[in-house]
């Protein structure tokens, strides 16, 4: 399967991985850093309704950028051909910071920062296109954690944009609410694309492939807003076996290398029409935040631990699950399914709300011949079993297509 605009986004990225050879006869020359100051200054002075041009060429900068105020376009010629690099930053958590709402980020790149490539907080009306965040030198710990990351924002569309090597998330999209994130490219970071404590969002036509995780959708405690209502769809979602450089401590860090998509105490969740493969540990997995190392000591009293209505369905499942990361899971994998085997595509914790719960309320798969694994987590999988005895052939009503709104309404 070939979602919408994937051919365009593998050409973008080849252009990229070639350092824009068609462009370009010799390699770049190192930033230019006499432009700082004009961006600088361009991003102090904005007015509502300003469009700011970045030209062609490579640009270097020592500290952050900023802009905070409403109504703004950024422009550049391209995300090969306007690169703004950070590689020499002493100063600052991000390379750009965004507090401002009707924004619009457009065709440029930007790379190696200390911290976050592009963060843009409490604004409505967002529009990020055609971006490039990269780390250059590869997956490392020691690379920023997030690449494009909008955090409590509403009604938001990122599309056709690339990130490289997060050691936290390559596009994050965290405490939000109405997005569309569509037709972009997360490769080599700790987790591709990642939808936290967000209502309403839509993921579809991306390509995560070559991450630890490819996308996730979790729930975490002690955050300003939980989250529900995500549909996965028209992804391809492939090989996503980078071992996990990302920083002990943090929620991602327990991602095991060879992870599909990932669903960690969200609810209302619609896994279809993807095409996902060969991630070595497992296609999809069900947890709760009790098979992970955070947030259990300390959970508000109203945190919701559980998933619920998971539902997985019509998608193309393709190898996978056969070389699980760490020793835990390979004896998981040799106990259920023999040395040759392989875990199932769905990999389920087990955790089910004691409130009234039951495994169909949490997860329900119609998928072909695709199976479940229980790994028994609540009893400290003593009693790991592949389930193919109908108990997850159910369903749960569809969710609605999320619909921007306002000047980015369609």
């Amino acid at each position: 399967m070939k979602p919408v605009g994937t051919r365009l986004i593998f050409a973008a990225a080849a252009i990229l991985s070639l350092g824009a050879c068609d462009q370009q006869e010799a390699p770049p020359a190192p930033g230019d850093a006499s432009y700082q100051e004009t961006l600088m200054t361009k991003l102090i002075d904005a007015k509502p309704g300003d469009i700011i041009e970045i030209p062609v060429g490579r640009y270097g900068f020592d500290r952050s950028l900023s802009l905070t105020v409403d109504g703004v376009t950024i422009r550049g010629q391209g995300m090969d051909k306007s690169v703004l690099t950070f590689a020499e930053q002493v100063a600052g958590a991000e390379g750009l910071l965004v507090t401002a709402s009707d924004f619009t980020i457009e065709d440029l790149a930007i790379e190696d920062t200390k911290g976050d490539a592009l963060k843009i907080s409490d604004g409505k009306n967002i529009t990020i296109r055609r971006v490039r965040a990269e780390w250059t030198t590869g997956p490392k710990t020691e690379n920023g954690a997030y690449g494009i990351y909008p955090v409590q924002v509403e009604n938001l569309l990122m599309e056709d944009s690339v990130a490289i090597g997060a050691s936290d998330a390559g596009l994050y999209i965290g405490q939000s609410r109405n997005v569309v994130i569509r037709n972009n490219r997360a490769e080599y970071n700790v987790a591709g694309i990642e939808i936290e404590n967000t209502f309403d969002a839509d993921v579809y036509g991306n390509v995560a492939t070559n991450n630890t995780g490819g996308i996730l959708v979790f729930n975490m405690p002690n955050l300003k807003q939980p989250g529900a209502r995500t549909r996965i769809f028209d992804n391809e979602i492939y090989e996503n076996n980078t071992r996990n450089f990302g920083h002990k401590g943090t929620p991602v860090a327990s991602i095991p290398a060879g992870s599909g998509v990932v669903v960690n105490s969200n609810d209302q969740v619609e896994i279809f029409n993807n095409d996902i493969r060969e991630n070595k540990t497992a296609n999809v997995i069900v947890a709760s935040v009790f098979s992970s190392d955070i947030g259990q000591g300390d959970m508000q009293a109203d945190f919701d631990p559980y998933p619920d209505s998971i539902y997985v369905y019509d998608n193309t499942f393709d190898g996978g699950g056969d070389n699980p990361d760490g020793l835990e899971l390979q004896a998981l994998k040799l106990a259920v399914a023999g040395p040759m085997g392989r875990i199932p595509d769905v990999l389920w914790d087990g955790y089910i709300d004691p409130q009234g719960g039951d495994p169909q309320s949490v997860l329900c798969v119609q998928n072909g011949d695709a199976k479940v694994l229980n790994v028994d987590g609540p009893n400290n999988n003593k009693n790991p079993r592949i389930v193919d005895d109908g108990t997850h052939d159910c369903a749960f009503e569809k969710l609605p297509a999320v619909m921007l709104k306002g000047p980015l309404a369609e």
